[in-house]
């Protein structure tokens, strides 16, 4: 398939960081706290860690092959019907991860604005935004994510600057965390490294980039500067509410928004905008996984056009949201889910990487042998 490559190396990085930023927000020092205590902040900068190794390999992957998706890499590294296998399995897994992504902004939006509105008709109106957005072509797809970004990054990084004044560096201590379990800080981790897993879209977008040499790049500024605002989310909420208050919360970081004012009092409470900058990096996220799932579904079937599957698949989505009877088994499932997805979004990537190095080093090995 021909790709217009027309993503720069900063649009690329900006659709990561808008992807990555998202639904996982809310939770995140919850998941964090519960891991380590006060090495909350660490538990993250570990997982964040992991998170770039996984991106950094898709990455990688992806600049071997520049004409093609992990769709049709991934045939090319371990055989047609394998390959296939992965891709139904990557498709399903996105397919999973979008449903749960627009049940979780359901969940919230009436439980914190829209309460007398049914669950369902919040995240059905989500779903039918995303999959008209995800009609148009990969340039376009990214261009909007690249122009939400400062809507998202800007205002969030003002509030959580904000409440540091209302900080206390006492409850961050030790670093490394009360009593730490080793068990609780690896589920912890897998479980926060989770939420980078739409980085994942670089599979699809390094074969429309103008420079695909510096796709690596991209993915390293998209970490440092989303990665950088989840940890400083993670310090923020445990420095003003304390590890025992943190585990209380089910959505800390808009707690953490409602105890943040303007100077001056201007605006007492920044939780309302921190909502409305909440649905928008909820948007990019799903957009995203929507995208991808369509994307790769296509390419599975062998369609030249990815617009008929926008709407075709939505039904399987909006069914998959409506699967958790409530909050906390929705949270419980986003975990099973992202913990056993990163098999599939680190571990089979760095399969796919060995296997390739290795048929390219044996590759040469017989180009240099046939020469002598």
């Amino acid at each position: 398939m021909e790709h217009p490559r027309e993503i720069t190396t900063a649009t690329a990085s900006g659709v990561l960081i808008s992807t990555i930023i998202g639904v996982g927000v809310l939770p995140l020092p919850l998941f964090a706290v519960q891991a380590n205590n006060t090495g909350a902040p660490l538990v993250t900068v570990i997982a964040i860690i992991l998170a770039f190794i996984g991106l950094s390999v898709i990455t990688i992957l992806g600049m071997r092959y520049p004409n093609h998706s992990i769709i049709g890499y991934s045939q090319k590294i371990i055989g047609k019907w394998l390959g296939l296998f992965l891709g139904i399995l990557f498709v399903l897994f996105f397919s999973i991860l979008t449903g749960l992504a627009s049940r979780e902004f359901g969940s919230v939006v009436i439980s914190a604005v829209l309460k007398e509105t049914p669950l369902e008709v919040t995240v059905f109106v989500m779903l039918v935004l995303a999959a008209f957005t995800t009609r148009h072509d990969m340039t376009t797809f990214a261009y909007i994510q690249l122009f939400y970004l400062p809507f998202i990054l800007a205002p969030a990084l003002i509030i959580v600057v904000l409440s540091l004044k209302n900080g206390n560096i006492l409850y961050l201590q030790p670093v490394w965390g009360n009593e730490p379990d080793i068990g609780l800080i690896i589920s912890g981790v897998f479980i926060i490294a989770a939420l980078f897993q739409g980085s994942f879209v670089m599979t699809i977008i390094i074969p429309s980039m103008k420079k695909t040499r510096k796709a690596l790049k991209a993915s390293i500024w998209a970490i440092i500067i989303s990665g950088g605002l989840y940890t400083l989310i993670v310090i923020a909420t445990v420095s003003v509410f304390g590890t025992e208050e943190t585990r209380k919360l089910i959505w800390p970081t808009l707690e953490l928004a409602r105890t943040t004012s303007l100077p001056g009092n201007i605006l007492q409470r920044l939780d309302i905008i921190f909502l409305a900058i909440w649905v928008v990096s909820v948007f990019t996220t799903l957009l995203t996984s929507y995208k991808l799932t369509i994307h790769m579904l296509s390419q599975l079937l062998g369609l030249s056009d990815h617009k008929m599957m926008s709407f075709f698949i939505l039904p399987f989505f909006f069914l998959l949201a409506m699967i958790p009877q409530n909050v906390l088994q929705m949270y419980e499932i986003i975990r099973v889910v992202g913990q056993i997805g990163l098999i599939l979004t680190i571990g089979i990537p760095v399969l796919l990487l060995l296997i390739d190095s290795v048929k390219r080093k044996r590759r040469a090995n017989n180009e240099h042998i046939s020469k002598v």
